[in-house]
């Protein structure tokens, strides 16, 4: 393979520097860093390469960028210009990262390449030099890679769900008053398991059974005191806690660790699985019931059943009770003590439940304040714009179609701020509104609907006074989906490259005629 010589840190008598990135997923397979670091080191001793410097990110999962601190220092380092080498080694295409869009592993290599820098897979059959056959392999290599990762979750979830049902213990901390131990795979017992440690032979399995006897009278201690002496939770977690007894992690009960106790079916011998989903590094979402799964006595209790159904009652029975009226009387009380309320007023006193749960409850805290008489200048500030915005949404929606009508088109208001133009194109309608800054310079900032289902989104800029819709600029839905926040600079990119209309009656025309190309 022929190298192109860097223009840049090219020192004839240190040779060629090469940086290595090497990583260990967490699947703890053949791919360790230093065999890594040794397929690597022997790789630029026949190339003439000198490793000047070393990434590693240890027990990282290639899925995405995030967490992998070595690779985001890499990559600073090569945009920033402070790279003090010209090539970057790696083992494979799988060990530069298993991400789940390809176009994500081809663009972080792109960035170096940009910066003059090549990336050398040491291990692959294919030399990474632009060619056709390679660019071809290469991509088929990173689709590999994260198929290979969807396909490997996919078995472990079988795998787990086989063994939950089976009524074996599928990983993972037992929690409080129970221990886990290990059976060959005749059913025989044999070792017990403490917190940190794993079972070394395949075969054999885990099942869960009590743990140290303090553990488990302390857990029935809970339920004594919840059901029976009617305590509630901080009095339980006071007292744990001036008797010092420590939780599994050696830590001070918390009222929310005793709500979780009462309601977990682990002590009454039950094994629940799937109840909720983190697949791929996504984000956790809860799993309806019929979608988990369980086996039922799959190893001896610790409460019984009545003591347990008596405990879901009072919690029951106790959520029936927050109704509305008592909720608002207490937030009232508050208010009248504080002479005002805040979020972080309403998550510290003991009398409310957190302000997550009031919205929830009522919509939104200013909901909630107005039930009782409260208006916020924040929050009253920002239901104004929040109103008034919503009014030139519609506003504009129900010209447009008056309009396009008028012009002998078809268009239809589909919803407050989505239009449907000839029953075939969907068009989303958002405003953009002039901030101020310190330093008293004006900018356009448009409010997206990240999640629209619309083809199109139509952004209209009003003036000043918030009044009047100066222009409005035309981009595809799809282009805004995987921007990072709701609120989007006019001067930005994709507006740069929108369509963009003088005014409303511009775009009504060229709707009710079909050329968007005319547009500026």
């Amino acid at each position: 393979m022929a190298f192109e010589k860097p223009s840049e840190f090219y020192d004839r008598s240190a040779g060629l520097r090469a940086a290595q990135y090497v990583r260990m997923s967490t699947d703890m397979q053949k791919y360790s860093i230093q065999n890594q670091s040794d397929a690597i080191a022997a790789f630029a001793i026949q190339r003439g390469l000198t490793i000047v410097r070393t990434y590693a990110d240890e027990g990282r999962s290639g899925l995405n960028i995030e967490r992998r601190e070595a690779l985001q220092r890499l990559i600073e380092d090569v945009k920033n210009g402070h790279a003090d080498f010209h090539f970057v080694l790696v083992y494979d295409v799988s060990r530069w990262g298993r991400f789940q869009d390809a176009d994500e592993s081809a663009y972080y290599e792109f960035l170096c390449k940009e910066a003059g820098i090549q990336v050398i897979y040491c291990a692959e059959m294919f030399e990474n030099d632009g060619s056709l056959s390679s660019t071809v392999l290469k991509s088929i290599k990173r689709a590999m890679a994260g198929e290979y990762s969807r396909e490997l979750s996919t078995k472990v979830f079988v795998g787990q769900s086989r063994i939950s049902r089976l009524g074996f213990w599928r990983g993972g901390p037992p929690g409080y008053g129970l221990r886990r131990q290990l059976i060959d795979e005749r059913g025989n017992p044999k070792d017990t398991l403490e917190y940190g440690q794993r079972k070394s032979i395949h075969t054999d399995r885990i099942v869960l059974v009590h743990g140290p006897a303090i553990e488990v009278e302390t857990v029935r201690r809970i339920f004594r005191s919840f059901v029976y002496e009617r305590k509630g939770e901080s009095a339980i977690a006071r007292e744990l806690n001036a008797d010092n007894l420590p939780t599994s992690y050696g830590k001070r009960w918390e009222p929310e660790t005793i709500t979780r106790f009462l309601t977990n079916e682990r002590y009454l011998g039950h094994i629940l699985f799937n109840r909720t989903s983190l697949k791929l590094g996504q984000t956790r979402v809860a799993n309806p019931s019929e979608m988990w799964i369980r086996r039922d006595n799959a190893f001896a209790p610790i409460i019984d059943q009545e003591l347990f159904d008596q405990a879901q009652e009072i919690i029951r029975k106790r959520r029936q009770l927050r109704a509305d009226d008592e909720l608002l009387d207490r937030l009232a009380t508050v208010r009248q003590e504080k002479g005002y309320l805040t979020g972080s007023i309403i998550d510290a006193h003991e009398e409310l439940p957190s302000a997550r749960t009031i919205r929830q409850h009522f919509g939104s805290l200013m909901g909630a304040y107005r039930l009782i008489g409260y208006r916020s200048s924040l929050l009253a500030s920002r239901e104004t714009i929040a109103t008034n915005r919503r009014s030139l949404v519609e506003k504009a929606a129900k010209r447009i179609v008056a309009r396009i009508r008028q012009l002998g088109g078809s268009a239809v208001v589909v919803s407050n701020h989505r239009i449907l133009i000839e029953g075939d194109v969907s068009i989303s309608l958002c405003v953009a509104r002039a901030h101020g800054d310190r330093l008293k310079r004006i900018r356009w900032y448009a409010q997206i609907d990240r999640f629209a289902k619309s083809d199109l989104t139509l952004v209209v800029r009003v003036d000043l006074a918030d009044k009047e819709i100066e222009s409005c600029y035309l981009l595809p839905t799809a282009e805004i989906v995987g921007a990072k926040s709701s609120y989007l600079r006019i001067t930005d990119r994709m507006f740069v490259e929108a369509c963009r209309y003088e005014n409303l009656d511009a775009f009504c025309q060229t709707c009710a005629g079909y050329e968007y190309e005319h547009a500026s």
